[in-house]
């Protein structure tokens, strides 16, 4: 069974508008040194698991082999030690670490595309993340959900931050804050990054799925944030960079979409179709639940493509209209897919498939919690602009 569930697929060179999509999106391409690294992780995180699941935290082995492996490096400029990596290293690998624990995969995929969005700092606040080590783990809230006045210098902000994702041993968190405007102007949104030490962390996270992932509250008291550890959130939207002319911190928002979290979805999947073949294997077999092995296979290898697309999507830079908005589309479609794909497998395992101490109940509960995410909701992330390249602007 494993070469069903751990086979390395090529992407298809699909046709958007005239423009292929080939090249660095291969499943399989992450760098040497990342991906034997994620190999590594996948045997570490596996034995860790269940405890992990259990205790709702990453074991510190697991937390600091994600660290040595390279990922929130991952696309950190060279000049710090970092990687300066592509998307579709970065994906492969996360992908393979999902296979053994989908939420140290989730933690290795937002580490590195928080250390991408922090990269938006100014230079001094690149010197204050990275000076001292590339290896600094950053963790992101996206939502707007604070505020933030002006002061000499800096800013004064507060606010709360709920499911704020590997924030337990993160060095910092880059949270999002409302600002007023200028003059008579609408507010505005920027992004703060703040060291451990001035916030805490409310544990609120207690969803029945990914529970590893320590997605818990942050919590923000009137703390001043100088000017070099702040940036415009619009700049980040955009893919504009004051601070950093590499490529892969000049993508807009909408062309990554959401291939930060749809990336550990697919392997703990494909971990779900592995213990799902080891509960069936010696048994007695019927048609049925061969079917439905077969078809969630299918299901997954054709999610894995959709995202390994997006990838090579980012890494070809091609963020025209429609290949952002396919992004989008590709993202959702995949995470129902991989609904779809689990539902399939817990069924032909059966009962003997949902047993607390099966591999195969985990990946299912961590798969149905990952893809309720908005950002792999179709009517929050895909039908509004996938549409409109379908069938035109809405009148």
């Amino acid at each position: 069974m494993s070469g069903t569930a751990n086979a390395t697929l090529p992407a298809p060179a699909t046709t958007l508008t005239g423009t292929a999509v080939t090249g660095p999106a291969t499943a399989g391409d992450a760098g040497p040194g990342l991906a034997r690294a994620a190999e590594s992780i996948r045997v570490l995180a596996a034995g860790h698991a269940a405890a992990a699941d259990a205790e709702r935290a990453l074991h510190r082995e697991v937390v600091e082999a994600l660290r040595e492996a390279g990922f929130a490096r991952h696309f950190v400029a060279s000049r710090f030690g970092g990687s300066e990596g592509t998307f579709a290293e970065l994906t492969s690998a996360v992908m393979t670490a999902g296979e053994g624990c989908a939420a140290t995969a989730w933690c290795a995929s937002l580490s590195a595309y928080s250390a991408r969005f922090a990269a938006h700092l100014p230079e001094e606040g690149h010197q204050a993340l990275w000076g001292d080590s590339p290896d600094t783990v950053v963790a992101t809230a996206l939502m707007p959900v604070g505020r933030a006045r002006r002061t000499d210098g800096g800013w004064r902000l507060t606010g709360q931050w709920a499911y704020v994702s590997g924030v337990d041993f993160a060095d910092w968190a880059l949270v999002c804050a409302v600002v007023p405007g200028a003059g008579e102007g609408p507010p505005t949104m920027r992004f703060f990054a703040l060291p451990r030490g001035t916030y805490t962390v409310r544990e609120t996270w207690d969803s029945v799925g990914m529970r590893a992932t320590g997605s818990h509250t942050v919590v923000v008291d009137d703390v001043r944030v100088p000017d070099h550890l702040s940036f415009d959130r619009a700049d980040m939207l955009r893919g504009r960079n004051a601070g950093s002319d590499l490529p892969a911190h000049n993508v807009p928002f909408q062309a990554v979409g959401g291939l930060t979290f749809i990336a550990p979805v697919v392997g703990a999947a494909t971990g779900a179709l592995s213990a799902a073949a080891a509960t069936l294997t010696g048994r007695k077999r019927n048609q049925t639940g061969e079917l439905k092995v077969v078809r969630a296979s299918g299901r997954i290898d054709a999610a894995r493509h959709l995202v390994m697309e997006n990838a090579g999507v980012l890494d070809g830079r091609l963020f025209t209209p429609e290949h952002m908005a396919r992004n989008e589309r590709n993202a959702t479609f995949a995470a129902e897919l991989l609904q779809e794909a689990v539902g399939l497998l817990v069924g032909a395992a059966g009962t003997g498939g949902l047993g607390e101490g099966q591999a195969l109940q985990r990946f299912w509960r961590d798969v149905t919690s990952a893809t309720s995410h908005v950002a792999l909701q179709y009517d929050t992330a895909a039908r509004k602009n996938y549409s409109a390249v379908l069938l035109g602007p809405e009148d």
